[in-house]
């Protein structure tokens, strides 16, 4: 489905999800001499603050193919700055309010983004690698979450979507809602580089029609994935669930949609290795219902009515502050 719900956009990187760059390196060259580069009613805004926040957005850019001119890249640190000073203007009314933080929240935000990491050890060689600390995430996680609660208080609280605004939506963006064919299946992988010498391609393939052999016999596919198949898959039977085309590389996943429910695929060579594919399952393309997305639709509508109330609210903080950029 093409429609996603909306993260307010005070929603600070570490809350929506560190995994979605986690294993990618922060690129630090050309980066200016560290020091100040605005000060908040006195609160400093270190060129270190807008040099991380600049990496991770285009660390974000760059998984969905999207690299940066150097004049984008130039707006790109502008806004970058101005959202810092945004926050930490929206940071300090929260206090001057003030509103009180449960600890224990941060700490379960913190346990979240950890267990997004299969390992302690991972964890942190990915956060030095983007220089960042535990100790600066728990930081950031205090700040967003107060001011998160500050615009609930002051703004989600009052911010109201109706019936009709709902189903006006709905009817306008059909595309949005529509489901595309879905396979579940599952595979068998025998594991060999594509680049791999001959001999031991040959090895592999060997090994994969031998197991085909059984299931054409008759054996249990998921019991041989099971024992044989070397994808994390295997503990599952060789079992991937649900998904659309896009989401596999292409020749799993025109063997897929190929494929009859119950059938089994001939030997599918990835840059993985060689496959056996069984489809379990297949949904044809539908469109929800309208009952089934209504929650979720008030719910992104009423984001956008927040943030248009929060842009404002910010700019008047900002005339009324002291803001000095350096």
């Amino acid at each position: 489905m093409k429609f996603k719900e909306r993260r307010m956009f005070w929603t600070l990187f570490m809350v929506v999800g560190l995994s979605q760059i986690a294993g990618l390196s922060v690129a630090g060259e050309n980066q200016a001499p560290k020091g100040k580069v605005a000060v908040v009613n006195g609160a400093e805004i270190s060129q270190e603050d807008v040099d991380r926040e600049l990496n991770l957005a285009r660390q974000r850019l760059l998984t969905r193919g999207k690299s940066l001119s150097d004049s984008e890249l130039v707006e790109l640190r502008k806004g970058v700055l101005e959202n810092l000073i945004n926050q930490e203007l929206l940071y300090q009314q929260s206090r001057n309010m003030g509103i009180q933080l449960d600890e224990a929240a941060v700490q379960e935000q913190l346990k979240k983004i950890k267990g997004q990491f299969p390992s302690e050890e991972l964890f942190k060689s990915t956060m030095s690698k983007m220089g960042l600390s535990e100790a600066i995430i728990e930081s950031q996680l205090e700040r967003g979450m107060a001011i998160q609660k500050l615009i609930e208080t002051e703004f989600a609280a009052k911010a109201t979507v109706s019936e009709k605004e709902a189903k006006t939506y709905y009817d306008r963006h059909p595309d949005f809602f529509r489901e595309p064919e879905q396979v579940q299946a599952s595979h068998i992988l025998i594991k060999v580089d594509s680049e791999a010498e001959k001999s031991k391609k040959n090895e592999a393939r060997q090994k994969i029609v031998r197991i085909q052999e059984r299931v054409e016999k008759g054996e249990d596919f998921a019991a041989l994935a099971k024992e044989f198949s070397e994808d994390p898959s295997s503990g599952k039977g060789g079992d991937l669930g649900y998904f659309r085309r896009g989401q596999m590389v292409k020749p799993f996943e025109d063997a897929a949609f190929a494929l009859k429910r119950g059938e089994v695929s001939d030997i599918v060579e990835t840059p993985f290795g060689y496959h056996l594919i069984q489809v379990v399952d297949k949904k044809p393309e539908t469109t929800l219902a309208y009952d089934d997305v209504k929650e979720r639709i008030e719910r992104y509508l009423k984001n956008i009515k927040v943030e248009e109330a929060v842009k404002p609210y910010v700019e008047k903080l900002k005339k009324d502050a002291i803001v000095e950029r350096l």
